[in-house]
């Protein structure tokens, strides 16, 4: 099967998900590149995938200097970023899909004042309790919203891990706190109300888009399983 049999694939899955459970909102699917070749990322945007997602700073920068990038295709950070790789970060990407602190939040911004920019966000949120995962807590309403408030942060909207476990509702139930959490938070903001829900990976991403996600990160189910780095 080809890229662009694979992508087709998850393209009617993700049909056929939004049909069962009608919802009728739109969702991308971001191309999780990690350990790729920039030819494969080439041939990725030629299917028609306007976003990338890569998860190390030091490995995208390297890439997108070898990679043919579309003017039209997205760079989007979707690993978890540390305060000593904040400026390079906001340098290569054109979103950061991982904010897990107020602190780093701040930092971000510090650095967009610096060189004058302004860049899309989500706000990353650990709706399955496991504590090797990063993110606010869903309770933490006051946090995310600080965050919204930050200058030079267009906070789009919400992401999530699913959990660890095999189980399909434990993973919908942790999808669903993530959806309930973003109505709680629109519930408080008088203006720009959040929008995107990014749940929702290879293993389940049906599940996610079931559940109200606007956005899917495709790795495995688009490359196979990754070469160990």
């Amino acid at each position: 099967m080809t890229l662009k049999d694979r992508l087709l694939e998850a393209q009617n899955k993700i049909a056929r998900a939004l049909s069962q459970s009608e919802r009728k909102q739109e969702v991308e699917i971001i191309a999780a590149t990690k350990t790729q070749e920039p030819k494969l990322v080439e041939e990725t945007i030629a299917c028609g995938v306007k976003s990338i997602g890569e998860n190390r700073i030091q490995e995208a920068e390297k890439k997108f200097q070898k990679t043919t990038l579309n003017i039209n295709t997205k760079k989007r950070f979707i690993g978890h970023l540390q305060s000593n790789k904040v400026n390079k970060c906001v340098d290569l990407f054109d979103t950061i899909d991982s904010i897990h602190s107020v602190k780093i939040a701040k930092r971000i911004s510090t650095r967009l004042i610096e060189v004058n920019k302004k860049i899309e966000c989500l706000v990353e949120v650990n709706t399955s309790g496991d504590q090797t995962k990063h993110g606010f807590l869903p309770n933490e309403i006051k946090e995310i919203l600080d965050c919204v408030s930050i200058d030079n942060l267009n906070i789009r909207g919400l992401m999530t891990l699913g959990p660890k476990s095999q189980d399909p509702q434990k993973t919908r139930e942790s999808f669903s706190l993530l959806r309930n959490t973003m109505i709680k938070i629109n519930s408080t903001m008088n203006n720009k109300k959040l929008k995107e829900l990014s749940m929702g990976m290879s293993g389940d991403y049906t599940i996610g888009v079931e559940e109200g996600s606007t956005m899917v990160r495709l790795g495995t189910l688009l490359y196979g399983p990754r070469n160990t780095q």
